[in-house]
C-alpha cells in the first residue's frame, strides 16, 4: 500500500474567525480519511504565531462556555519555515523561543526566533489545508507564502483570494462579468468630512446615498471582513445612524460600502473545483431560516455560530427547482468570473421575481460539521469525509 500523503492543517490566524477556523479545523481532523492521509495541525495564534504540540484542536466546538483559541501551552512549539526547501522547509524551534516569535512582525522563515538552537524538521509536507478565515489567511497572504514554496494547497489562489476577500473588488469583477450585484457605494472612512471625525461624515453620508439614489434601509458594512463583522441596518436617513455604522464598520476596515437593502432571500451555493481546469461543480442551494424574527433581524456572527435556536439549515432551498437551477448557474459563473479555485461558497440574494443577484464569494467558507458548505455537498451526495478527500486530492494530481 501506498504511503500516506501529509497535509498540513492550518488553523486558528490573526482573523475575527479564529475562533470559526478552530472548530472547521476540529471538523476537517475528524473526518479526514486516516488511511489515504496523515495531517499535521499547525496552529496560528491571534499574533500571527504558527505553533505544534499545543491543544489537540479535534476536540473544539462552540458549545462551549469559552470560544475556542490557539494559545501557547507549556508543550507548544513555534514552527519556522525555510522558503527555499519547499515541501520539506518546515521546523519545530524550542519552546523558549517562542516568545521571540510572538514579538516578531514577519512571516515565521527560518532564522526570524531560533536563537541558534537546533531545529527539528517536521518532515515531508505533500498539501496544505489553509482552514483559515477572513484577513492573513483568506486573503491571499498565505496563499502567496505556498506558492513561494512550491506547495500545492486547497482553496483559490492569491488573485481569487485576495479579490473576493474584498467586496469592493468582488462587486466589480463580477459587474464586469454581467452578474447582477445590490446596488450601492463605497466610502473611504479616512477621508469622508476631510478626515475630521466619523460623526462630521454623517451628513456627507446622507448626501453621498441620497446622490447614489439608494433606498433605505440601508446596510453599512467593511469591505474586507467576514463572518458579518463590523455590519450596521441603517434603517431610515439618519446622520447620526449613518456615522455610527460607519464607525463600526472602519473598526475593521476603512473601506465602507453602503448597499441598499434588498427584499430577498439569501442563498448559499457551495461550489466545488478540486482539479484545476475542470468545470466547477454546484451543490444544491440552501438557506439559513432565522428562527428568532425582528424588524432589525439579519444573518450576525451571533446568528451564524453562538445561537443554535437564532436559525437552521435547509438544504436545497424552498424555492422552485428552475430558481434552484438558476442559482447554481449563476454561482459556477461568478466561481468562474473572479477566477475560483478548489473551493467556494456563493452567496445570492434571490428576488420575489427569481432574479438571482451576487452578494458576495467566500474563498474559504465555515468548513465546520454543521456549516452551509459541507452539509449542502452532503444533501447533494457527497459525504463531509469525500470532500475532504476530493479537495485534498484533486490538488495532489
Amino acid at each position: 500500500m501506498a504511503s500516506k500523503r501529509r497535509v498540513a492543517v492550518l488553523y486558528g490566524g490573526r482573523a475575527d474567525e479564529h475562533p470559526i477556523s478552530c472548530v472547521s479545523a476540529a471538523g476537517v481532523l475528524n473526518a479526514i480519511d486516516r488511511d489515504r492521509f496523515e495531517p499535521a495541525p499547525i496552529g496560528i495564534t491571534r499574533d500571527g504565531v504558527w505553533t505544534v504540540g499545543g491543544e489537540d484542536p479535534r476536540q473544539w466546538n462552540l458549545g462551549g462556555p469559552e470560544l475556542p483559541e490557539v494559545l501557547v501551552r507549556e508543550t507548544s512549539r513555534p514552527v519556522l519555515l525555510d522558503i527555499a526547501e519547499g515541501a520539506d522547509g518546515f521546523y519545530a524551534g524550542a519552546h523558549e523561543d517562542l516568545e521571540a516569535a510572538s514579538r516578531a512582525s514577519r512571516p515565521p522563515v527560518l532564522g526570524s526566533g531560533a536563537n541558534g538552537r537546533s531545529l527539528e524538521p517536521l518532515g515531508h509536507i505533500d498539501a496544505v489545508f489553509p482552514v483559515l478565515h477572513g484577513p492573513f489567511g483568506e486573503d491571499g497572504t498565505v496563499q502567496g507564502l505556498l506558492d513561494m514554496m512550491g506547495l500545492p494547497y486547497i482553496g483559490c489562489g492569491v488573485f481569487a483570494s485576495s479579490a473576493c476577500m474584498d467586496k469592493h473588488f468582488t462587486k466589480i469583477l463580477l459587474r464586469a462579468a454581467g452578474i447582477p450585484v445590490a446596488p450601492g457605494i463605497t466610502v473611504d472612512s479616512r477621508t469622508l468630512a476631510g478626515g475630521e471625525s466619523i460623526e462630521a461624515a454623517g451628513d456627507e453620508l446622507v448626501g453621498l446615498v441620497r446622490e447614489a439614489n439608494l433606498t433605505y434601509p440601508v446596510f453599512v458594512k467593511p469591505s474586507r471582513a467576514g463572518s458579518s463583522f463590523g455590519v450596521t441596518k441603517v434603517e431610515h436617513e439618519n446622520a447620526k445612524d449613518l456615522a455610527r455604522a460607519l464607525f463600526e464598520a472602519s473598526r475593521h476596515d476603512w473601506r465602507v460600502l453602503i448597499e441598499q437593502g434588498i427584499e430577498a432571500r439569501e442563498i448559499e451555493c457551495a461550489v466545488l473545483n478540486p482539479v484545476d481546469g475542470e468545470e466547477p461543480w454546484t451543490a444544491w442551494p440552501g438557506e439559513i431560516v432565522l428562527d428568532k424574527p425582528a424588524d432589525d433581524a439579519f444573518y450576525d456572527f451571533d446568528s451564524k455560530y453562538m445561537d443554535a435556536a437564532a436559525s437552521h439549515v435547509e438544504v436545497p432551498a424552498k424555492l422552485d427547482e428552475d430558481v434552484l437551477q438558476r442559482v447554481r448557474r449563476t454561482a459556477a459563473r461568478a466561481f468562474k468570473a473572479v477566477d475560483g479555485r478548489g473551493l467556494s461558497r456563493v452567496d445570492c440574494f434571490v428576488l420575489p421575481d427569481g432574479q438571482v443577484l451576487v452578494n458576495e464569494i467566500n474563498t474559504m467558507p465555515g468548513f465546520t460539521p454543521i456549516s452551509m458548505y459541507p452539509k449542502a455537498w452532503e444533501a447533494t451526495g457527497v459525504s463531509y469525509t469525500d470532500l475532504i478527500t476530493q479537495l485534498i486530492e484533486g490538488v495532489l494530481q
